[in-house]
């Protein structure tokens, strides 16, 4: 299989602009936000302005009749843009969690549709924090981020606009700390763009180790690997650490220049207005109203720094959340419909390499026909796995030709090659939650189904001693057996009646005490199913109709097993090693 394509480098704004379709989904919430900002802005704006009048107008002349009217006028203005940004703030939080929801659903299901062999190169904790902690980022950014600034920007533009109708001298003082407050926020936000891609892939690294060692603990304690573990744990912990606490000094300091400079122009205009440089009237009224504009021109400045942050570390999340949906490493779906699937097989002159490694899979010439029983063997690593992996089209790229009933396997949708072939492993998946819904996994099918599949498969004890369909099977599966589970494995190929059954190193590791259960299972499918079995126990196979011997991805000899033994060849050499020190059964006892 080649390796995936690279993929396109985007700038911030084709990220932005890929993210509107679901922002267009909740498009009637994101209008009552942009509805309320400018009409919350202009009233935030006229509060200072009315204090200069109440101070001016009505305090200074003592005008007790003109100050009441004047202060229900400010507590108005004061309470309705209290009113209108609350409705801002809860629109806009909720049409932006419902936006994470709709991108957190479509990672979710872009990821379902990945190949195998993007899971052999991909951890699964890095998927996990881009579907998690990355999509909660760009949430954090549309409550408090990016639309945010719509407000903010409208507040900067009203004050100075209302500063300079008041007095332009005044107002001038800005202009010797705006160059220095533009360059810092610049500088910063290039350094935080920087640091913030850095985040996310090391939290994204750390998650992904930790998933995987805690997955396989039982390893890591029986080989007192506990030590290296946490030290390789702690080395990824403080990676991200350190890129979280260089984020945050920078964060703090774009803060606290902001802040600074805050204090500064207020220091400058007092200076003006004890000044006599200038004639110009300065009244205690227009002094408090610049004093109160400055402190809600660098209010939103100052939460710029915090949601500039934000915004970085979401524009970082996109690109990695991005990344995932772009990935096409898929099993390409095909048209073809099989209207009554008989289960026919035929691989043709089949080679495959994992990654674009060296061929695992030679030249593979194999038949299986409605009914039939076909056993492949070989040593490990000889590509017997492999080949069931492509006939349930978990990888894509073989080279030859698979059909099925005489259709290319590439042309078959993948649902419907997986209705047709169903697969036993060794090593079962059960999930948390009842017996029910990890026999049919979502499909319609009745009780007396599952039932009638548990009986045949000899499962029906093992469910009745979880408390029946409805009884309820732990995390991990921790409260059945091995053999048990395998059981249950089974019950549910079976109750899912595909015509074809994978019977993938089924029994090569199963509790002794249900061997016999698992042998009366195995009895039920080979008698009613077409069935491809993959076995290192050559025990388990001899009653095949057809043996094929695998060694390095070529099948070196191929018959029933009287045959095999008598030819005396490779396969007979690894019958005879299975049972080194007992009594082998000879080619007709076995035959029988």
């Amino acid at each position: 299989m080649s390796a995936p394509r690279p993929l396109p480098l985007q700038s911030d704004s084709q990220r932005l602009m890929r993210l509107a379709p679901y922002l267009r989904k909740d498009l009637f919430l994101y209008a009552i936000a942009v509805m309320c900002a400018p009409a919350s802005a202009a009233l935030t704006v006229a509060q200072p302005w009315l204090l200069k009048v109440v101070i001016d107008d009505h305090i200074v002349p003592r005008d007790v009749t003109g100050l009441q009217q004047a202060a229900l006028l400010y507590l108005g203005a004061v309470v309705i843009a209290f009113l209108l940004e609350a409705c801002y703030t809860a629109s806009m939080s909720y049409a932006a969690m419902r936006t994470i929801t709709w991108l957190r659903r479509d990672v979710y299901a872009h990821t379902l549709g990945f190949a195998q062999s993007f899971w052999d190169r991909e951890p699964t904790g890095k998927i996990l924090t881009r579907s998690t902690s990355d999509v909660e980022a760009l949430g954090e950014t549309l409550t408090a981020g990016a639309i945010t600034i719509l407000l903010d920007v409208l507040l900067v533009v009203g004050i100075v606009v209302a500063m300079l109708r008041m007095d332009p001298w005044l107002t001038a003082t800005l202009a010797l700390v705006a160059p220095v407050l533009a360059i810092a926020i610049e500088l910063i936000r290039r350094v935080l763009r920087k640091l913030y891609l850095r985040v996310r892939t090391t939290i994204a690294t750390l998650n992904g180790y930790m998933t995987e060692r805690l997955t396989g603990l039982e390893v890591v304690q029986l080989y007192r690997d506990e030590e290296r573990s946490l030290a390789a744990f702690t080395e990824r912990n403080h990676a991200y650490r350190n890129a979280t606490v260089r984020t945050n000094i920078w964060d703090g300091l774009l803060y606290a220049i902001v802040d600074g400079l805050s204090s500064v122009t207020m220091a400058l205009m007092l200076w003006y207005a004890a000044s006599d440089y200038i004639d110009s009237v300065v009244t205690a009224g227009l002094l408090a109203a610049f004093i109160d504009y400055v402190a809600k021109l660098f209010q939103p400045i100052r939460e710029f720094s915090a949601k500039l942050a934000v915004i970085q570390r979401a524009n970082s999340a996109l690109e990695k959340i991005f990344g995932v949906l772009d990935h096409d490493e898929v099993i390409p779906e095909g048209s073809a419909v099989l209207a009554s699937p008989r289960g026919h097989i035929e691989l043709t002159d089949v080679h495959f390499a994992y990654g674009g490694g060296p061929d695992v899979l030679q030249g593979v010439d194999l038949s299986l026909r409605p009914g039939e029983v076909v056993a492949v063997v070989g040593r490990t690593g000889s590509g017997k796995t492999t080949v069931g992996k492509l006939l349930l089209r978990a990888y894509a790229g073989f080279r030859g030709q698979i059909t099925v009933d005489g259709t290319p396997i590439d042309e078959l949708g993948r649902a419907q090659v997986r209705r047709i072939v169903g697969t036993v492993h060794q090593d079962v998946q059960l999930f948390p939650g009842t017996v029910r819904d990890n026999l049919t996994l979502g499909a319609d099918l009745s009780d007396e189904a599952l039932a009638e599949a548990l009986r045949l498969t000899a499962a029906d004890a093992v469910v009745e001693r979880l408390g029946g369909l409805d009884g309820r099977i732990r995390h991990g599966g921790g409260n059945v057996s091995v053999g048990e589970a395998q059981l249950l494995s089974f019950a549910r190929t079976m109750a899912h009646d595909a015509p074809v059954v994978i019977l993938d190193e089924a029994t090569a590791s199963v509790d002794t005490l249900t061997e016999q259960r698992i042998q009366q299972a195995t009895e039920a499918l080979l008698a009613r199913k077409t069935v491809l079995v993959i076995a290192h126990r050559l025990s388990t196979v001899t009653g095949a109709d057809r043996i094929l011997v695998m060694d390095t991805g070529r099948i070196i000899e191929r018959g029933p097993h009287s045959e095999l033994m008598a030819a005396d060849g490779v396969y007979a050499d690894l019958f005879r090693s299975q049972f080194l020190g007992d009594e082998a059964p000879s080619a007709g006892e076995t035959a029988q």
